[in-house]
């Protein structure tokens, strides 16, 4: 991954389809950290992995650059939902599963 921005710990940014409006602030991007134990407070495991929007709206705000907040998160397009559920599911998947060898 030469010049690649992700690493083990952080997500490439996300380009959002539909920026966020927040007053004159416009949020084109969005970078996640991978969630330490902490961060997961409160939160299933199952519920991230099947990328169930409740637990999107606790976790985005948690891990997310620069920070959403959980309306933010709810007034997301699905499509723009689903790019960082799928940046999350990445932290989640095995080393081998990331970067398979061929």
């Amino acid at each position: 991954m030469a010049g690649s921005k992700q690493t083990a710990q952080t997500s490439e940014p996300v380009t959002l389809e539909h920026p966020i409006k927040r007053g004159d602030q416009v949020i084109k991007e969005i970078t996640l950290r991978k969630p330490k134990a902490g961060e997961l407070r409160g939160l299933a495991l199952i519920d991230i992995a099947n990328l169930d929007v409740i637990s999107m709206q606790k976790l985005l705000p948690r891990i997310s650059a620069p920070t959403l907040t959980e309306q933010d998160v709810a007034e997301l397009e699905p499509g723009d939902l689903l790019a960082l559920g799928g940046e999350i599911a990445g932290f989640f998947a095995r080393r081998m599963d990331r970067y398979p060898t061929g």
